[in-house]
């Protein structure tokens, strides 16, 4: 059984090595400007949330009447 599980371990490993032959790594310039992007999405979002999150507290603090 232990050779059974030393094979499938090995197969496994060497099957996760020519898989990651495969990827497409991006370069440099490309980490900067998607790192960028994500920053200022989630800055955009964020405002917006902020913004959603004022509209409905004032209007539910109109409806209460505080």
């Amino acid at each position: 059984m232990s050779s059974l599980q030393d094979n499938a371990i090995v197969r496994f490993l060497r099957e996760t090595r020519g898989e990651m032959r495969k990827v497409v790594w991006p370069t440099r310039r490309e980490t900067i400007n998607l790192s960028f992007l994500v920053i200022v999405v989630s800055l955009a979002m964020g405002m917006f949330l902020w913004l959603l999150d004022l509209i409905f507290e004032r209007g539910v603090g109109l409806l209460v009447g505080g």
